[in-house]
This record gives structure tokens, sequence and C-alpha cells, in this order.
């Protein structure tokens, strides 16, 4: 879209009108300009709209029809003008934006602008369609909290193991850049366990048969061999063999807690997966400007919803910290 805003202040200005904030919503919804009544199909001249409310209605099956309606704005009270301005903030921030600090900024409870930042989260979860070829870096990281931070009596309960132990896993898959002016990108995956059993399909899913993928020492990729050009370095002796190496990643996983530590502080395990997502989009969008990561997660809202009852049903076993 030619109209986008190109800097914060312009896009706080700009949506301040919500009839622009509209109009911009039914081009992303109807990118062709092909109005759809989702209950009865019908489309063109057959769609109405009700000005003075800002919506479209339905003149075969008198139904309404919202911009809205299949997306993660929909049953949403609050309007587009402070939805675009929380898109854009969770999608330029490096480091993210905190529910308070957003709550602050777009004059609404820290709850609400939680609930705000994990529906824009969701949009920003990429299906593993297209797998990744040429060079591939894989590895994994754990998040939890530091023992030396912890109570006596909780670091007795929490570590039982190596370090890694009671925390959680996440495995991701790096494709290093393959011609000019193209930056690497990144699918990071929560995981039950570090096991072969969880992790070489999620290479396989990702990674196309026969690329070459780089790993560490870890024995779980051992049997990666039998469907991919495997390489790896043993991190206890070097950290890089030429061009084997995982550095790409390693870098991944420091912004990834940086952001969990600075931004976030502690993270319930069962949500790790939408903080992960946020970070692996704007890792993945960085070879662009602010207008183009906006105007990316925006195009995402479609087809994605989260209701604040699965957000908030699921049993927790506690806020965890960072390590």
């Amino acid at each position: 879209m030619n109209d986008c805003p190109k800097t914060l202040i312009e896009a706080v200005l700009y949506f301040a009108d919500r009839d622009v904030c509209e109009s911009y919503m039914r081009r992303i919804k109807w990118p062709d300009g092909r109005i759809t009544c989702p209950n009865c199909g019908a489309h063109g001249e057959r769609i109405g709209e009700v000005k003075t409310r800002r919506i479209l209605q339905c003149k075969d099956c008198r139904k309404q029809v919202y911009s809205k309606q299949g997306t993660i704005f929909e049953d949403s009270p609050l309007g587009l003008d402070k939805w675009f301005v929380a898109v854009w903030a969770i999608a330029n921030c490096k480091n993210g934006i905190s529910s308070h600090e957003l709550g602050r900024a777009l004059g609404v409870t820290q709850k609400t602008a939680w609930f705000m930042l994990h529906r824009i989260r969701k949009a920003m979860e990429v299906a593993d369609a297209d797998q990744f070829g040429g060079t591939v870096e894989a590895d994994t990281t754990y998040v939890g909290g530091k023992a030396e931070n912890m109570h006596a009596a909780q670091r007795a309960r929490k570590i039982t193991g190596r370090g890694a132990s009671g925390k959680a896993i996440v495995h991701g898959v790096l494709q290093r850049p393959e011609g000019e002016g193209e930056v690497s990108q990144v699918r990071a995956t929560v995981l039950p366990a570090d096991d072969a059993v969880r992790i070489l399909p999620d290479i396989r899913r990702k990674v196309r048969a026969g690329a070459r993928v780089f790993t560490d020492a870890a024995s779980v990729y051992s049997e990666l061999c039998f469907t991919h050009l495997h390489q790896w370095v043993d991190h206890s002796v070097r950290y890089a063999v030429g061009t084997v190496h995982v550095n790409g990643l390693e870098n991944f996983w420091s912004l990834l807690k940086r952001s969990i530590r600075g931004t976030y502080v502690a993270v319930a395990p069962f949500h790790l997966h939408r903080y992960t997502a946020e970070q692996a989009f704007r890792f993945n969008e960085r070879g662009t400007d602010d207008a183009g990561r906006f105007l990316t997660a925006l195009q995402s809202v479609v087809g994605k919803r989260l209701t604040y009852r699965k957000l908030a049903g699921i049993d927790s076993a506690g806020f965890m910290g960072i390590e």
C-alpha cells in the first residue's frame, strides 16, 4: 500500500481517523476489492454500507458484514485506531513492548493490552509451509530461571539434573541467506522434550531432504545424516570450523532471551511459543523498514483468532525467569 505511514508519529496521526482505519482494514481483508458476505457468499452490489456505523450489510441474507470478522480483531470493542498503533509498536520495537507500557500509551488497562499483544503474536505465527533449503543451522536453547536466583528450597525442587533440567525447550532452524540482499530466516518451536523423537521430526518437517544442516555435537542429531548432509562442531573444543557453526541461531537465542529478560521479565511456559513467534517475526523481517514490518503483520491478521477463554484457561505450572 502506497499510503502506509513511515514512522510511528505518522501512524498515530494517520490512523486517528476511524474512517481511514475502516477503509484500510477493508483493503487488508479484501485485497482484490471484492467484498464478500461470509454468511451467504453474496458480493459486489449485493453488499450495502451503513456509513453512520462503519459497517456493511448483505442485501440477500440481511446480515451485517464486518471488516474485523475472521481476524484477530473480531469481537473487540476497541477501535482499529488503537489496534493499528499496537500492531506498529510490537512489530517494530526490537525488544518487544510490555503490556504496561502499551496500556499507558493507548489509554487501556494492562489486562486489555496484554490480551491485545497476545492476539497480535497469534497473527505473527508462521506455518511450516515452505521447507528451508540450502545451508541450514539447527540448535536448541533452554528458557528458565537461573539457579543462583532461586530460593534454596525452590532450587532443590526444580534443579534435579543438568542446567537444562526443568526448563522450557525451544528448538530452531535457521536458513542462511543464499543471495545478495537476503537475510537469514528462522523458525522456532517449543518442544516438550529435547530427545531425537521430537527434534529430528521437527528438522525434517522444516528442512528439505538432502539440504546441508549444521549442528553442535549433541547426540540427538546423530541420525540426521540419513536424510540430510549433516556436519557438526564440538562446542567443548571450538565454536566454528570454517563455515560449520550455529552462530546465526545463537544470535537469535540471545535476542529472544533479551526480550524476555529485559521487557517481559517472566513468561508463563504455556505462552512461550507466542513470544518466540513474535521475536522470530521481527528477526525474519529485519531486512525491511518499519512500514514494511507493520504491513506484513497486518496482512497476517486474517483467518486467525484467539479468544480470552482460550488464552487464559490453560493450566499453568507457574511463571519462570530466564537464563
